[in-house]
């Protein structure tokens, strides 16, 4: 067994006062520790958002009809409140789970060796971003799934997704100042196809805030639009994002662009395919709520797809999270023996 060093009172006290220093001064997370970390915390987001779609299309969103009590008596779902109760509670539970991958990710930023304050900072940004989305999930709650709301719920969890997916890239890479794999005129094309997907994701928004699934029995708020006009722009948009994508890919393939971008690029292009594949079967059968479902992951992979391909039109050098940057002595004795 690993003994247990005994703790003085003044590293007792520290580690009261700052215990993510104390951590960091006692443990170092191997490259692939922090980038699990990463991941985990990036899986769990989009976990999230998958079994928030589950409580609204089972119609379980009022299933807990308060906040931040399950009811006005109980902490907990009672057994009277049956199925629709026990969904509800338990994606409010995961939330918790969402906080611990969270907490582990900036635990693990925290404790690499060298210190990497830009990872450190992209987990409390996730931090902040899984406080804020649980109290907005209380104000939804509290206001009786008000369409508007719910759209915001969603949007804000991508922007976590967001971040997540950014800190996951960069626990891959160094800290010096990114550099430049592609020209301006593919960078503006990307940003174009970044701008539409975020168009296309809040317009779907929109068609579920004035579709039929309202997440509850009751009579619940619709957004005032006609849902089937909604539908078509948001799959004119969706060709848009499928045109730009393809269009990127035909241009690195032109300027035989490295194999980082070229990859990402036929990734997304496969995911929005199978996603226009899935909206457009659910949009045919009066919107069965599994194709809902796994529209919404889609979704989610569509937001993920589209950042990776932002992010490899660069390259960090160095050495990624948790492994030392070489000193400059052995940098010169190498390049002497090269």
């Amino acid at each position: 067994m690993v003994r247990v060093p005994n703790l003085t009172r003044a590293e007792s006290i520290s580690a009261l006062r700052n215990p993510l220093a104390f951590i960091a001064g006692r443990w170092t997370p191997t490259p692939r520790t922090v980038q699990r970390a990463a991941l985990a915390a990036l899986v769990m987001a989009v976990a999230i958002v998958v079994t928030g779609g589950a409580v609204r299309l089972t119609g379980s969103g009022l299933g807990c009809p308060t906040w931040p009590k399950c009811t006005e008596e109980s902490l907990t779902t009672t057994g009277e409140m049956g199925l629709h109760g026990v969904i509800e509670f338990g994606n409010r539970m995961l939330t918790y789970v969402l906080c611990a991958a969270v907490g582990w990710a900036i635990i693990a930023a925290r404790a690499a060796k060298p210190g990497r304050r830009d990872l450190t900072r992209l987990g409390w940004t996730q931090f902040w971003l899984v406080m804020g989305n649980a109290v907005l999930g209380g104000i939804v709650v509290l206001v009786g799934l008000n369409p508007y709301t719910v759209a915001s719920h969603f949007l804000l969890s991508t922007a976590l997704i967001a971040v997540a997916t950014v800190m996951w890239q960069r626990t891959r890479e160094g800290q010096a100042p990114p550099r430049p794999l592609v020209g301006p005129a593919v960078v503006q094309l990307v940003r174009v196809l970044t701008a539409a997907t975020v168009v296309l994701i809040a317009v779907g928004t929109v068609v579920t805030g004035a579709g039929p699934h309202a997440g509850d029995s009751s009579d619940v708020e619709r957004m005032p639009l006609d849902w089937e006009t909604v539908s078509k722009v948001h799959a004119v948009f969706a060709w848009i994002v499928v045109t730009l994508a393809f269009a990127l890919w035909f241009v690195l393939k032109a300027v035989d662009a490295p194999r980082g971008p070229l990859h990402r690029t036929r990734d997304l292009f496969l995911i929005l395919l199978a996603q226009g594949a899935i909206g457009y079967v659910q949009y045919f059968t009066d919107l069965p709520e599994v194709l809902v479902g796994a529209h919404m992951f889609g979704s989610c992979l569509v937001w993920i797809g589209v950042l990776r391909v932002c992010l490899s039109l660069r390259e960090r050098p160095g050495a990624p999270a948790g492994v030392p940057e070489p000193a400059k002595d052995e940098v010169l004795e190498g390049a002497a023996a090269r």
